[in-house]
């Protein structure tokens, strides 16, 4: 196995591909509300991340029905995954977002709902809501953090509001009430370095998540980010070496964590720049290409766990 990949992780626990269900719900995040900033992160365009979602003003059961009555016909799918995805999905009053996913896995067909949200907006009374329902429908829940980079400054530089101990706080408390968690990662920020890209995996990995989303930079339009670009007050590393840092990436990180994707992907219309005008699945098939080629894996330099210094006085003769 190369590496760990999402399609393998569904049809292992599930039985069958599962169709991933994008959830718009009529929110905001902290950090464009005044809780801690104004602005946004500095990549964050105007709508979020939710390029595909329906409008948020349709209720979740509709804007599940609508979504299957798309993908039903045409993939014959039979199982799915509600994932609300746009903005901090927990930055809400704790009877509401109970509301939201009650109604999310209503039909029997729902075997996970995956929840995006920030680090700063995960809280026990929430968990405990999460925790229970999980239990009482006998589903999976996911919570995908945004993290982006272990490298507080470079949080600071793009406006995270939050540092690197919100989200060690976080992943702890998801894990502690039994639920599963994703980290979202940029791999490509400028102001991150090869071993900063490295160290976030080990992080990753010594807090035993779940799963990771990678990320390549993508620039979109009208945010503090464009204007950066265009004022060229930073370079964006090339396909050659994102590559690089994908499989170094996966090198050190757990064998045991699911990669839901490689490399993201946005609409050309609302970008300056998107994954060097190439097709993300090109990336993609290039990067396991290249791994094949040279024998390397998912969890190859995972060596740093569990006291490893001491190893070697446990190898029996």
């Amino acid at each position: 196995m190369i590496y760990y990949a999402f399609s393998d992780y569904l049809k292992q626990r599930y039985g069958e591909k599962v169709y991933k269900l994008p959830i718009g719900l009529p929110l905001t995040c902290p950090n464009r509300d005044g809780s801690c900033g104004k602005f946004g992160c500095t990549f964050c365009g105007s709508i979020g991340a939710g390029y595909e979602n329906l409008p948020p003003e349709l209720s979740v059961t509709e804007q599940i029905r609508m979504n299957k009555a798309h993908i039903v016909p045409k993939y014959k799918a039979k199982k799915f995954i509600p994932y609300f995805q746009n903005f901090s999905n927990t930055y809400m009053p704790p009877e509401q977002l109970e509301k939201y996913v009650l109604e999310a896995c209503a039909s029997d067909d729902i075997v996970a709902i995956y929840i995006a949200t920030r680090p700063d907006c995960i809280n026990d009374v929430y968990l405990e809501i999460l925790s229970r329902i999980a239990k009482e429908k006998n589903i999976d829940i996911c919570v995908e953090l945004g993290l982006q980079t272990i490298n507080y400054k470079t949080l600071e530089k793009i406006n995270r509001g939050h540092g690197l101990a919100e989200y060690i706080d976080a992943v702890l408390r998801i894990k502690r009430y039994g639920l599963l968690c994703c980290t979202h990662v940029i791999l490509d920020l400028p102001w991150d370095d090869d071993k900063d890209m490295i160290e976030t995996a080990r992080v990753i990995s010594a807090l035993g998540v779940d799963q990771v989303k990678l990320h390549a930079l993508y620039i979109v339009k009208n945010t503090k980010m464009a204007q950066q670009y265009e004022n060229k007050e930073f370079e964006i590393i090339s396909c050659e070496h994102y590559k690089k840092r994908v499989i170094d990436f996966l090198e050190h990180l757990s064998p045991n964590i699911v990669l839901q994707r490689l490399i993201g992907r946005a609409p050309a219309e609302n970008t300056l720049f998107s994954n060097w005008q190439t097709g993300w699945w090109k990336i993609r098939d290039e990067i396991v290409k290249e791994m094949e080629e040279k024998n390397l894996y998912q969890g190859r330099l995972c060596n740093y766990l569990n006291g490893s210094a001491v190893q070697k006085f446990l190898v029996k003769e």
